[in-house]
């Protein structure tokens, strides 16, 4: 049985409680040296930087993070727009739904909402870039597929983004990448993604790490592939996720999860005494 997630929050939130206070030793130098670190939304505080915008991704690039994760919807006109919810409600206090507008509406209203087109012209092929396909209606899959196809073609597949999604038919629309590009991204349904993700040569699986197991894992570098967790919000977070060899590590800290990683191969690169 699949529990929805509001129900697994509270736990997840002791579990992150836990494992902040679990001691545990420094990785290797070259684990630490590998890190990458990917700032989920970018780094906001939904009160003077927004989550899924330019400042909040700038503020991730400038503190030296891996990459970005965000959002992707879209709205009336089939312009893809990068948010993560399909109202504009709980960020903003507006009642707009991004599928009932125009982009230039929206963009009218909103100006700090970005265009898909946005993000890439601005930090691809310097960031890498996890995008999510949010689970909605698409009222015409072949030209919207065009239109993801135009904006991601200067960039390379797998080595410069990802598309995830949380929902394998999403997924499925994507067929003008290699699969290494896609990732399935598991709630508390790990076990069964991880083997949807296996059978349909995925690059990987995402989830998070209390629920990634190490058999999980195992399994992934058996069939080739890569697995990323979050959220990581702790050191001994993120030296647990490195000694188990993760290959990406979310964050809603990003910044400071950095900041760790720096200090870390600091103190792992200074002189024996």
């Amino acid at each position: 049985m699949k529990l929805p997630f509001w129900a697994v929050n509270p736990l997840l939130r002791a579990v992150d409680r836990f494992h902040k206070h679990i001691k545990r030793s420094r990785p290797a130098f070259q684990r630490i040296d590998r890190c990458k670190i990917i700032s989920h939304r970018g780094e906001y505080d939904n009160r003077r930087v927004f989550e899924n915008t330019l400042d909040a991704f700038d503020r991730a690039r400038d503190c030296g993070v891996w990459g970005i994760e965000f959002d992707i919807r879209w709205t009336r006109d089939l312009i893809p727009v990068v948010i993560h919810d399909s109202n504009t409600r709980r960020l903003f206090r507006i009642g707009i739904d991004i599928g009932d507008v125009t982009f230039s509406r929206l963009n009218a209203a909103l100006p700090v909402i970005p265009s898909l087109e946005d993000v890439i012209g601005r930090y691809g092929g310097n960031l890498h870039l996890m995008v999510e396909i949010k689970e909605e209606p698409y009222p015409d899959p072949a030209f919207q597929k065009r239109v993801l196809k135009a904006h991601f073609e200067r960039l390379r597949p797998a080595a410069d983004y990802h598309l995830i999604s949380l929902s394998p038919r999403m997924l499925d629309l994507i067929d003008f990448l290699p699969s290494a590009a896609l990732l399935g991204v598991a709630e508390t349904n790990v076990a069964q993604m991880s083997e949807l993700a296996i059978a349909r040569n995925y690059g990987g699986l995402l989830g998070h790490y209390a629920l990634v197991s190490r058999s999980i894992l195992a399994k992934h570098r058996a069939a080739g592939q890569k697995v990323g967790t979050g959220y990581i919000g702790s050191q001994n977070c993120l030296f647990r996720e490195l000694n188990r060899q993760v290959e990406w590590l979310f964050s809603n800290n990003g910044c400071l999860m950095q900041t760790r990683v720096l200090a870390a191969l600091k103190e792992a690169n200074a002189p024996q005494v």
